[in-house]
């Protein structure tokens, strides 16, 4: 009976040592996060639905669709100014322009609140949605790129592979956010929107929209924009480039335009064959 149980114990033993080595594998075999083994983003390409007119001198910074319209941020000193423009026919129904030494910058809607930032200004500015009254103005340390929101944080690019996530209410840092392809950081973010659980950044002089993931800061898919706006349409401007991004949460609608481009585009996301 003694001898049973020893035979027993011992097998208990290799058993508990087995099923410790087995646990550690994982430990050993899961490749770190942004590494080699990590699959590459989705690639993907767009339909285009319809598209809109839209003025080609604005120095297109933001965009946002908010309750039926489009809200634009425009740029350069002493033409830059914060509009309401109804999406059908392009026309400005209210506009506020800053002060030649304002170069403005992205935009965002939270709340009733209209956010806009500034370039090098270190400034910001907070209006009313209704009435494009100005409530008050924010600072921040650095460059002033794009705005969007989830409805309770603000993201904020300023031309650098990371993304600042401020505090809905107050407007001050929580944190940053770390944008990355595998292991090479992805700079010059600019543009932003939230759609879906995602943060799109348009990537500045490209034709590339990065689909970001707000857990990691991983770029988990690309959009090719490439060829949307048409050679007829092109502006000799080295600086007329992709730079506006808005989303229809209710009625599932993308619209993208850029900086002086004649056009809107509401376009539908396919894969890349």
């Amino acid at each position: 009976m003694g001898q049973y149980r020893a035979m027993i114990s011992k097998a208990r033993f290799r058993f508990a040592a087995l099923l410790l080595f087995f646990c550690a594998l994982p430990a050993y075999f899961t490749p770190a996060s942004g590494g080699a083994k990590n699959r590459p983003p989705d690639e993907f390409t767009y339909a285009a639905v319809q598209s809109f007119p839209h003025d080609q001198n604005a120095f297109t910074q933001g965009l946002a669709y908010y309750h039926g319209f489009l809200y634009e941020g425009t740029g350069l000193e002493g033409r830059s100014s914060l509009r309401k423009v109804r999406l059908t026919t392009g026309e400005v129904l209210q506009q506020v322009n800053l002060t030649p030494e304002y170069f403005g910058e992205g935009i965002t809607v939270l709340k009733d609140r209209i956010l806009q930032l500034t370039w090098k200004a270190k400034t910001g500015f907070i209006y009313s949605a209704s009435e494009f009254k100005m409530l008050r103005q924010f600072t921040y340390s650095g460059e002033g790129w794009g705005l969007a929101n989830d409805g309770t944080n603000v993201y904020m690019s300023d031309g650098s592979a990371d993304i600042r996530v401020l505090d809905g209410n107050t407007l001050k840092e929580k944190y940053r956010l770390h944008v990355h392809e595998g292991n090479r950081p992805v700079k010059e973010l600019n543009e932003l929107e939230f759609v879906e659980g995602q943060l799109f950044a348009n990537v500045w002089h490209t034709d590339r929209i990065a689909r970001i993931s707000l857990r990691t800061g991983e770029v988990i898919g690309w959009i090719d924009l490439t060829g949307i706006l048409g050679a007829p349409f092109r502006r000799d401007n080295p600086e007329a480039v992709l730079n506006g991004i808005a989303y229809d949460p209710a009625g599932k609608r993308l619209f993208m335009t850029g900086k002086l481009w004649p056009r809107i585009f509401e376009i539908r996301i396919v894969p890349k064959k």
